[in-house]
């Protein structure tokens, strides 16, 4: 997964893939405190493993090394007030624009871009019938890793079959705008 011109580190890249698939999976078979408290219980069964490993280890070499974690044990975690005003500035800023786009869609502001959205929630439907949600987020994650390869691979004809489609939509819009009287025309 990368964002930008920078290349992918792909053992990094595979193993955020790996773990969030396998968090998916487990999320399909079991509830979400059951993977939660499994998750903390793995956790807390390595940490305490290695801090006996390496007391034991201490003693058989009679060195004092002290305890093994101590550098992450020192670490400051704590959020400041600004960081948590500024996620929650920008928290805010998103719900207060959903909530103004929604009002916009179901008040018929503009009556295209409202039944755009009905067609959308239409087909919507149809998904859910389909896929349960956590279905979709794994799709979504598989797509996430595998949709900027695929991509880059075959630019060339992945944009020339988006330009036929949205020249394709562009012309149906059209032609429906033109019979729906009172549409209002957006300047492209």
């Amino acid at each position: 997964l990368y964002i930008g011109e920078k290349k992918p580190d792909r053992k990094q890249s595979g193993a955020v893939f790996g773990s969030v698939l396998l968090l998916l999976f487990s999320l399909t078979q079991f509830s979400v405190v059951s993977v939660g408290a499994y998750l903390a219980l793995a956790a807390l069964s390595a940490s305490i493993s290695f801090r006996i490993y390496k007391s034991v280890l201490q003693a058989v070499q009679k060195t004092d090394e002290g305890h093994p974690f101590k550098s992450y044990l020192e670490v400051e975690i704590s959020l400041s007030q600004d960081q948590i005003g500024n996620y929650a500035d920008k928290a805010l800023l998103y719900a207060n624009t959903c909530m103004k786009e929604l009002r916009r869609l179901f008040l018929v502001q503009d009556l295209i871009d409202s039944l755009k959205f009905a067609v959308l929630m239409w087909l919507l439907t149809y998904v859910g019938a389909l896929f349960n949600g956590l279905t979709l987020l794994i799709l979504a994650v598989v797509s996430m890793f595998s949709m900027p390869i695929v991509y880059e691979k075959h630019q060339a004809q992945i944009d020339q079959y988006v330009g036929l489609i949205r020249t394709q939509v562009n012309s149906v819009v059209g032609k429906i705008q033109a019979k729906i009287p009172g549409a209002k025309r957006k300047e492209e």
